[in-house]
């Protein structure tokens, strides 16, 4: 029975064991924090009974996920699914709401009601398209080259001065600009219209922005049961720094490496071939993610009373003032007005906080490294929104974004997305091939958010790596195969 080691026990990690485990290997998973999970864990960070996801907390991409979908995610634990899949609060006590229903958020935009149907309803009716082609590497025919064009198309409208001139009213460019500042780009960009235009179509559809019950942890943890029953074994507490000193096998065996982390854990292999090695250290990484969790008396104080209705609000009110912040943090600035992305899952899900109290997940984007507390900022933000906000505040925790880094190793110097959302690294991640899971040196394989289609908890680049190893091992393999 051939071996396989994988470095990290996030989705992807945890995709490729689960993968590798049914195809017959002998699978160990090493994992540096005490419980798995990496990006997708929840724990009582604040107060005892208030449980806050550590890092990622609404997980659209996941219930969609082809991979996810495979395993059976749907059946294995339970799931929210808002009618409200994500608000942007304004100034004057008016919201834009992003309704499971398209038509409902449509006629709420007025004149912008027909822009944004025209926008959105193509992608949503095609999601599985529009998955398949931004699930996978670019270099690759798409396998519904229509669809394709469709959003490309769309990406080019709205990632350019042109986008603004399609949505003419505040709240619908409000709405927009909340879900395209997810990439941590400056705005306009292409980058950013591509991944938040997945977003918005994948929050039209029946699954919206779904998000398990009782907090992110429940995807690694239904990932870990199935390796385990599968033979697999995870060590947590395991903090790898240095893969020459590892012993993962031999390759002459058809033992197989795979690593869920920054790829540059791989140069500390020996034998890496110069210009490989080059391209790793010069893959660049972004901006950052400094994030608070509170402890609250009690729910959100909204002032429009719709936003109670959304797990997920985007704060930064309008377009231009989210596109400030973007662009100051570019620059290597933080804006007094920041974007600041909350999750409120205690308005759906009572598990997460004890009875009458209520817990907050928020974080805003700083310049890489940065030590700032953004405490303070965030909660400035939330009060401007929601008046009384910061009376309601039992406690909480903050993460800047220099200490990321140790809250999960991949977070190379708070950059939560594997990498910077360049044009440049979404056909270059971490290096221009058509197979990137694959390195020079055999039997190792990279399988995180470094690596497509990105950063999103979909499992989908694990996936990509297990199949690409079993490729090279002479065995094909797909997902009704395995699943």
């Amino acid at each position: 029975m051939p071996r396989a080691t994988i470095v990290g026990s996030g989705p992807n990690g945890l995709s490729a064991a689960v993968t590798l485990a049914r195809a017959g290997y002998a699978v160990t998973v090493l994992e540096a924090s005490d419980t798995v999970g990496g990006g997708s864990r929840t724990a009582e960070l604040t107060l005892p009974g208030f449980r806050n996801d550590v890092c990622s907390a609404i997980h659209p991409a996941a219930i969609t996920s082809p991979f996810f979908r495979a395993f059976g995610i749907e059946e294995r634990i339970g799931w929210i699914v808002p009618d409200a899949s994500y608000a942007q609060p304004l100034d004057d006590g008016q919201a834009a709401v992003a309704w499971r229903d398209i038509d409902r958020t449509a006629d709420e935009l007025g004149p912008d009601a027909r822009a944004w149907r025209a926008l959105m309803r193509p992608l949503a009716r095609r999601i599985d398209g529009v998955l398949d082609f931004t699930g996978n590497q670019l270099l690759r025919v798409p396998r519904h080259p229509l669809t394709a064009v469709r959003f490309g198309l769309r990406v080019l409208e709205t990632g350019t001065a042109l986008g603004r001139r399609t949505l003419r009213t505040a709240k619908a460019a409000a709405l927009l600009s909340g879900v395209l500042a997810h990439a941590n780009r400056p705005m306009p960009s292409l980058p950013a219209s591509a991944s938040g235009l997945l977003l918005a179509a994948l929050a039209h559809t029946d699954r919206g922005w779904a998000y398990p019950i009782g907090g992110a942890q429940a995807l690694p943890d239904a990932l870990a049961d199935d390796l385990r029953a599968h033979g697999g074994l995870i060590e947590t507490e395991r903090h790898v720094t240095d893969l020459a000193t590892l012993d993962w096998g031999d390759p002459a065996d058809g033992d197989v490496l795979l690593l869920n982390t920054s790829p540059r854990l791989v140069l500390t292999l020996p034998d890496v071939p110069a210009d490989y090695a080059r391209a790793i250290r010069s893959y660049r990484y972004g901006p950052a993610a400094a994030k608070v969790d509170f402890a609250l008396d009690g729910p959100v104080p909204w002032a429009n009373p719709d936003v109670h209705r959304a797990p997920t609000v985007h704060l930064g009110g309008t377009h231009a003032e989210v596109a400030a912040s973007e662009n100051a943090v570019a620059r290597g600035r933080v804006s007094e007005r920041p974007y600041v992305l909350t999750v409120q899952p205690s308005v759906l899900d009572p598990s997460r906080a004890p009875r009458g109290k209520a817990v907050l997940w928020a974080y805003m984007h700083v310049p890489s490294g940065s030590p700032l507390d953004p405490t303070e900022h965030i909660t400035r933000q939330v009060e401007r929104f929601a008046p009384g906000f910061r009376d309601r505040i039992l406690a909480s925790h903050a993460v800047p974004a220099s200490a990321r880094e140790a809250v999960n190793p991949a977070d190379v110097d708070g950059d939560i997305l594997g990498g910077a959302f360049t044009m440049t690294q979404a056909f270059r991640r971490p290096v221009v091939s058509t197979a990137p899971w694959r390195t020079p040196l055999k039997g190792v394989y990279l399988a995180s958010a470094s690596t497509p289609p990105g950063p999103g908890v979909n499992g989908m680049a694990g996936w990509h790596a297990a199949r690409t190893a079993l490729a090279d091992a002479g065995e094909r393999a797909t997902l009704s195969d395995l699943f």
